[in-house]
């Protein structure tokens, strides 16, 4: 049994599971900007893993405190029960005031780091940073969250793939390179995959609550169909990835290796589109979360020995 306040409550809150999205791309960003550039700030590079990671603690405990407070996670709602991990201050395991000054307290932080890159690096960073923060906020913040809009898996696409690659091989190099923009498309669609898993296992609770996500509003078949896309997509652009990072042919054959996923991947998507109804989800949410970081960690490798 979870007691109020302890570790394993907060631990519910910030979702450790969820954490790939924000390393992945911050490890594809620094990986292909060595591999085109040749430099590489340990320094640096921490810190932008560092302002990721806070990024991600932040929304996932706005998400947390955010369904408490809309009365989404009530005892006796008459929604369909969630079914996805418990909440901590639905269940009472956190108290909904002490969640929001964690918020401030990890937002603050993120800010603090934030102008130390901006020190560094100049006013872009002020842009990605600030951005990325309001997202993250808003996602279930205010007085239309993006969580309850079919714009969701979107949002994640763009501030965990375009946004977060190419702005940690900015920070890194001074610039973005045709390759890393075009695995900030692989990198946001793996991450907006496992948020369609999400959405496709809780459709029936979100239109019960009001939620209007892409799952509720176009349907189960759709939402299989998008969630196959993000996930096999990344795997087809990979021999573009290679071919705007390699050199050579040779020199780019290593960018491939992340297609020995496409077994997992397939099998993967195969389970998504005959999933039963309920927990079975959770297990294709986890194995999502853990491709998409072997993808980008797998390209990362292709980038060092690309170079080598």
């Amino acid at each position: 049994m979870t007691r109020p306040g302890c570790a394993a409550a907060w631990l519910a809150a910030v979702r450790p599971q969820s954490l790939p999205v924000a390393v992945s791309p911050v490890l594809v960003g620094a990986a292909l900007g060595w591999q085109r550039g040749g430099s590489f700030d340990a320094g640096l590079a921490l810190a932008v893993l560092a302002a990721s990671l806070l990024v991600q603690v932040v929304t996932n405990l706005q998400n947390d405190v955010g369904y408490t407070t809309r009365g989404g996670e009530a005892p006796g709602s008459a929604a369909p029960r969630r079914i996805g991990l418990p909440r901590a201050t639905a269940m009472g395991w956190l108290n909904v005031r002490t969640v929001r000054l964690a918020i401030v307290a990890v937002a603050a932080v993120a800010t603090a780091l934030g102008f130390w890159l901006v020190a560094q690096r100049g006013w872009p960073v002020l842009l990605i940073g600030t951005a990325s923060l309001g997202a993250a906020l808003a996602y279930m913040g205010g007085p239309r969250p993006i969580a309850y809009t079919p714009f969701g898996e979107l949002t994640v696409f763009v501030f965990f793939g375009l946004v977060a690659v190419m702005g940690t091989d900015w920070v890194l190099t001074g610039a973005v390179g045709a390759a890393t923009a075009a695995a900030a498309v692989a990198i946001g669609a793996l991450a907006a995959a496992a948020l369609a898993v999400n959405n496709q296992r809780d459709a029936a609770h979100d239109a019960g609550v009001g939620r209007r996500t892409f799952a509720v509003v176009f349907g189960a078949a759709a939402g299989r169909r998008l969630y196959t896309l993000l996930l096999l997509g990344p795997l087809a652009l990979t021999p573009v990835i290679a071919w705007l990072a390699g050199p050579s042919p040779r020199a780019a054959l290593p960018l491939l290796l992340p297609w020995l996923l496409w077994p997992a991947a397939w099998r993967l998507q195969r389970d998504m589109r005959h999933c039963a109804p309920g927990l079975a989800f959770n297990a294709v949410l986890f194995r999502t979360f853990r491709l998409e970081l072997m993808y980008a960690a797998l390209l990362a490798l292709g980038a060092v020995l690309a170079r080598g």
